[in-house]
C-alpha cells in the first residue's frame, strides 16, 4: 500500500511538504483538532487550503487526526462531513480511557454502543474511523483484545484500527504476535515508530535501533494488508522552525530502514 508520513512537525508548511514529497511519501496525517494544523472550529475555511496546498505537491491527507469519538457531540458531523466532502477518506479517533472506578465490562458494553453510533455516521458520510492502539494504563485498545471485542460487529470499512507496532510491542512484549493476528481483520492502517526500555520507561528510538521486531513486515505482507503504512518521526521533540532539517533527516533515515525491512519480506 501507499506509505503514507505523520509527525508533529507544524513549521514552514511549504517548504515541508516540498521536501516530503520529495523523499517519495504518498501523503501524511494532518491534526484537525485543538492545538493542530487546523483547529475544529476553523475546519470549513482552513482545511480546503491544507488540502489544496498537499495536492500541488501530490500528497493527501491520509489520515486526518481529530478529537472525534463521541457522535452526539456537534462538532462531530460538521468535521467528518466537511472532511469527506474534500475527499479525505479516513480520520484518527481521539483516545477513550478506562474509569478504574466502573467495572471495566460495563464500559466496554458502553463503548460498544458509541462505536456503533458513530460507524452509522461514517458510513452515511463516506468516511472511515480509525482507532489507534496506545500502551498505557488506563488506556482503552492498549490491550488490543478490548479493542477487537468492541468492533467485533462493526465493518472495518466504518471503524478501523490504526495498528502501532511500537504501542503492540510495549504492551505485548513477547506475545504481540498473537494480538496481531487477533485484531489484523479489523486493521485499516498500520503505525511504525520503534521505542527502547529505559528503566520502566519506554523511550522512542530511530527505526531499527530499538525493540521493534523487523519479522512484523514479514507478518504484514504474509496477511495481505494493503492498506497506508504510516511512518511516525516522535524521538527527536522540539520542533523549532531551525530544527525542521534535523527532523527531515530523522525521517528520511527512517524511511530507508522501513523501505529496507518491507523490501526484504516482500
Amino acid at each position: 500500500g501507499d506509505i503514507a508520513i505523520t509527525g508533529h512537525i507544524t513549521l514552514s508548511f511549504i517548504l515541508l511538504f516540498t521536501a516530503i514529497a520529495a523523499l517519495g511519501f504518498a501523503g501524511l496525517e494532518a491534526p484537525v483538532r485543538k492545538g493542530g494544523n487546523v483547529e475544529p472550529e476553523q475546519i470549513e475555511d482552513r482545511l480546503p487550503a491544507l488540502v489544496e496546498a498537499l495536492a500541488r505537491r501530490n500528497l493527501e491527507i491520509t489520515v486526518m487526526t481529530s478529537d472525534v469519538n463521541d457522535p452526539s457531540d456537534p462538532m462531530t458531523e460538521r468535521v467528518l462531513r466537511t472532511a469527506a466532502g474534500l475527499g479525505i477518506q479516513r480520520y484518527r479517533m481521539k483516545y477513550l480511557r478506562y474509569d478504574p472506578h466502573k467495572p471495566t465490562r460495563e464500559q466496554l458494553t458502553e463503548w460498544r454502543a458509541q462505536f456503533a453510533d458513530l460507524a452509522a455516521m461514517n458510513r452515511e458520510l463516506g468516511i472511515c474511523g480509525l482507532y489507534q492502539n496506545h500502551a498505557g494504563n488506563g488506556m482503552f485498545g492498549a490491550a488490543i483484545w478490548d479493542l477487537a471485542d468492541v468492533l467485533e460487529t462493526i465493518p472495518p470499512e466504518e471503524i478501523a484500527v490504526a495498528y502501532d507496532i511500537r504501542h503492540a510491542t510495549v504492551e505485548g512484549g513477547m506475545s504481540w504476535p498473537t494480538t496481531w493476528r487477533i485484531i489484523r481483520p479489523q486493521v485499516g492502517v498500520v503505525y511504525v515508530k520503534d521505542f527502547r526500555w529505559d528503566g520502566d520507561k519506554p523511550v522512542n528510538v530511530p527505526l531499527g535501533e530499538g525493540r521493534v521486531s523487523k519479522s512484523f513486515f514479514a507478518m504484514l505482507a504474509e496477511s495481505g494488508f494493503d492498506g497506508p503504512i504510516s511512518l511516525h518521526e516522535e524521538y527527536l521533540r522540539e520542533y523549532r522552525r531551525e530544527l525542521v532539517p534535523d527532523h527531515l533527516a530523522a525521517i528520511e533515515r527512517d524511511f530507508g530502514t522501513l523501505r529496507r525491512w518491507l523490501n526484504e519480506s516482500s
